[in-house]
């Protein structure tokens, strides 16, 4: 069982990212008081259930302060029983991983850090809006490593304005010196409500042709390769088989708890998901009545989702698994679409197992959408 807490604070707005999250950082005591309300609400959602991870995403959780942090340890260590070797992971911007950040951090039990680095160039960086520059990002690796933290993932956006190849095989070049084990790899996706999303409406902001972002995509994947990263899911990259086991179970799925404002849970049979309004999301706490939204998955909604999330990863789909799923509802295997993908060579059978090729993650999305159940 997952848990997932999502800390929906940032210095300033990224221009990229569509993510719930508020700058007023005044709200932050209020709001972790009401997800520790929160999680005593829905313990019986977890109920006789070990954690084997959990993962403070957001937002920016290397915003809270030691007090802010142990209030939420405190209550989820009272209430739910955690694996001895349970994943813990914080999310980071470089700017706040301090020698005594990451010592308050460790103290805790997070043993592994997520650090959007995002890009090594400056100028980039500031494009973005973000709020650190690359010599901070090198620090914050090193003070961590230093610390005895070594489960240490950084995110690397490649696509960027004015990024050529050269810049990318920098940027993940630069990631892979910096001795991690874990690497996530995401072409920059320009979404309608963030910054870039309106200057592309008002023709200021072009992203990359298909072709060139596809160039930039074989490339990370073949740098990483080489430097002995598994390329385990479309965007992740890790050594030493240091799979992101919150991640996976999202790909897997299996059962999560998400608390906070716009955090998603799962129990298979259906998934809900809170209000992404902070002031709502308090107040309905406050009231003892979580406001969210819940929508029972149909047997149809669930091999989707298996298709989509598993296409995506190296294990791929078990095609004995998927065809008895849908004699159950009375569908069949789409033999048709995977000879196609075989012989576009998009995808492979390998022991009863469907799995993508580098050209079929190029699609893999599309590929998915072309055999769901509508």
């Amino acid at each position: 069982m997952h848990l997932y807490l999502h800390i929906p604070f940032c210095r300033q707005a990224c221009h990229y990212c569509d993510f719930h999250f508020s700058t007023v950082l005044s709200q932050r005591e209020a709001m972790v008081k009401a997800m520790v309300q929160e999680l005593t609400i829905q313990k019986a959602y977890l109920v006789n259930k070990k954690l084997t991870s959990i993962y403070l995403g957001g937002g920016t959780p290397s915003l809270l302060s030691e007090k802010q942090v142990n209030l939420l340890f405190d209550k989820i260590n009272l209430l739910f029983s955690i694996d001895v070797d349970a994943e813990i992971t914080l999310e980071a911007n470089p700017e706040d991983l301090t020698p005594e950040y990451i010592q308050t951090l460790k103290k805790t039990g997070i043993n592994r850090l997520s650090v959007g680095i995002q890009t090594f160039n400056n100028e980039s960086l500031r494009h973005l809006h973000r709020n650190h520059d690359s010599q901070q990002s090198t620090r914050a690796i090193k003070n961590a490593q230093d610390l005895g933290i070594e489960n240490i993932s950084v995110d690397i956006i490649y696509g960027l304005k004015d990024h050529t190849l050269t810049d990318t095989e920098y940027d993940i070049q630069q990631a892979i010196s910096l001795e991690v084990e874990h690497i996530s790899a995401y072409s920059l996706t320009i979404e309608p409500r963030t910054v870039f999303g309106k200057q592309k409406e008002k023709g200021l902001f072009k992203e990359l042709p298909d072709n060139q972002m596809a160039a930039h995509f074989e490339l990370s994947h073949q740098l990483l390769q080489s430097a002995g990263f598994e390329a385990y899911e479309v965007s992740n990259f890790a050594k030493n088989k240091r799979y992101s086991r919150h991640n996976s179970s999202y790909w897997n799925q299996e059962e999560y708890l998400g608390i906070g404002p716009s955090a998603h849970s799962f129990n298979v049979q259906s998934r809900q998901w809170n209000v992404a309004n902070n002031k709502s999301y308090m107040l309905a706490i406050e009231q003892g009545n979580p406001h969210f939204e819940v929508e029972n998955l149909s047997p149809e909604n669930r091999i989707n989702e298996y298709i989509m999330t598993r296409l995506r990863t190296m294990w791929g789909l078990d095609l004995a698994y998927l065809k008895q799923s849908l004699e159950q509802i009375n569908q069949s295997l789409p033999r048709t679409e995977i000879e196609e993908w075989k012989e576009k060579q998009w995808a492979k059978e390998i022991d009863g197992f469907l799995i993508l090729t580098e050209s079929g993650k190029l699609i893999a999305d599309k590929l998915s959408s072309d055999i769901f159940l509508i």
